[in-house]
């Protein structure tokens, strides 16, 4: 028969709980303005208590000073332990560390860096493994001539999905604005790549496009596709002539006997 022993919670020391000028006085390495209020006091075990205090340094916002303290059995005098800076719940707290291969993003790789390819990535094969890519297969059998490495079927699917769920995919702003029919699988200036991604990506090859030179996906579209037309300018209906002047007739006009004296001087026109 076998019994669970029940853990006890450690009972709070009363005479190291009351030792908060002792906890206080135990931070020395830096001004006493930096050390706050008396936040809570913690049992650690049997006459072992731990004082937390608000700690104002620049920089640890919501970090806090603990300091530990003990005595001996029957014993009224308090030593300190140990005095830490540590982070409270909400603490500020730095970013937690992430190896460098894993921090690179697409864009991070400068003139003049170098990024070494880890031997056991997964994007990679020995170029001497037969591949399901026609293409692949071209150069993995070659003696001395082909690639050390080629890509995967893992490493291409890798590729196919970033391509298609980028900027360069059907779902890309500039494809979803672009008329149904401006697809780069339809358009002249569409360049398939070789091997198992011809069947969904090429390179784009028009100058005033805005994804020449880079991969698009065959559903992908812009309004530079090649077969596009520009609407034709609706026809304008003629007026018919107001007037002729090559059918105006002259005709001699009289004023009536009477209307203008004649000593009068005549009168300005206005226009100089």
């Amino acid at each position: 028969m076998t019994r669970t022993a029940a853990v006890r919670a450690a009972r709070l020391d009363q005479v190291c709980a009351e030792a908060v000028d002792l906890a206080r006085s135990a931070i020395t390495e830096v001004d006493a303005s930096d050390v706050g209020e008396h936040l809570d006091v913690v049992a650690e075990a049997d006459r072992v208590v731990t004082h937390l205090l608000e700690c104002h340094l620049a920089g640890y916002l919501g970090w806090r000073w603990a300091v530990t303290v003990t005595r001996v059995p029957r014993s009224k005098h308090v030593t300190v332990c140990e005095t830490v800076l540590l982070p409270g719940p909400d603490a500020l707290l730095a970013p937690g560390w992430v190896p460098w291969q894993e921090r690179l993003q697409p864009g991070d790789l400068g003139v003049g860096d170098l990024l070494p390819t880890p031997e056991d990535d997964d994007r990679l094969a020995p170029g001497y493994l037969l591949s399901d890519d026609p293409a692949v297969e071209e150069v993995s059998w070659e003696l001395g001539l082909g690639r050390a490495r080629v890509m995967s079927r893992e490493g291409r699917g890798e590729t196919a999905q970033r391509w298609y769920d980028g900027d360069h995919g059907p779902d890309a702003p500039i494809s979803t604005a672009a008329p149904r029919s401006a697809r780069c699988g339809s358009c002249g200036f569409y360049l398939p790549l070789a091997g198992s991604l011809r069947q969904a990506f090429g390179v784009c090859g028009n100058l005033y496009a805005p994804d020449d030179g880079r991969a698009v996906s065959i559903d992908h579209g812009c309004g530079a596709h090649s077969e596009a037309t520009r609407e034709a300018d609706a026809p304008v209906d003629e007026l018919s002539t107001v007037y002729d002047d090559s059918e105006v007739e002259a005709v001699a006009v009289s004023r009536a006997p009477g209307s203008v004296e004649l000593g009068e001087p005549a009168e300005p026109y206005g226009h100089g």
